[in-house]
């Protein structure tokens, strides 16, 4: 084990300090980025500052190529073994620390991401040996094929899922998103489904619908 992943934080806004936050949003970015990608998504899902959010970095950096990764690449769709069971672990070790250290449980926890994080958040999200989440935000990902790794649906019937993909994603074709929405609706997840006419990129005008998703995916106050 490398150690705990590098990540930032954005605390509850302070006026609901007194408060305890109403859940734990983690965002994984995509791709060549790092922890502060995300952090502005996070004030548009949750403008109102009422969640504990976390942004972890990918473990991998790679010669020529800018940025942190969370597995190699060999196709789209199928994570090299290797390097995608370490982020597992990785991810693994941060949640399990996170939901320690702030006493929000997975019960109350969104996993998120883009593209590559997307994929961790399905993973981290539907993994057989970790406990199932509030929801998953999947955006311009895909559930990933890797031995050693399948999804445990059985145990996730009633799961909240929200995915949007563009339909001119170049980089990982829609088809994934939609193969995705067809076996988790199937499994009994609930799954709120979205395509735009987007590339690879988070389209703005899906967001509105992230964030009412967001807030109807977590309970409506914190258990006592």
């Amino acid at each position: 084990m490398a150690g705990l992943l590098s990540f930032r934080e954005r605390p509850p806004a302070p006026d609901s300090s007194r408060l305890e936050p109403r859940g734990l949003l983690i965002l994984h970015h995509g791709r060549g980025t790092d922890e502060k990608d995300l952090l502005t998504l996070a004030d548009v899902l949750d403008p109102r500052g009422r969640l504990h959010v976390v942004t972890p970095r990918a473990p991998l950096t790679l010669p020529g190529s800018s940025g942190y990764h969370w597995y190699l690449v060999p196709s789209v769709g199928t994570p090299d073994p290797a390097t995608f069971a370490a982020a597992y672990e990785q991810l693994a070790e941060l949640h399990d620390e996170l939901w320690q250290r702030t006493g929000i449980g997975p019960e109350r926890t969104v996993l998120g991401g883009f593209s590559m994080g997307t994929v961790m958040s399905y993973a981290l999200g539907l993994g057989p040996d970790r406990p199932p989440p509030a929801g998953i935000l999947a955006l311009s990902g895909f559930i990933p094929t890797v031995p050693g790794w399948e999804p445990d649906l059985e145990h996730r019937t009633g799961l909240p899922v929200f995915i949007a993909h563009g339909r001119r994603d170049a980089v990982i074709d829609v088809q994934f998103a939609r193969k995705a929405h067809e076996r988790l609706q199937a499994a009994g997840l609930r799954v709120d489904y979205h395509e735009s006419e987007a590339g690879h990129h988070i389209d703005p005008r899906e967001l509105p619908a992230a964030e009412r998703w967001l807030e109807g995916a977590l309970p409506a106050r914190p258990p006592h």
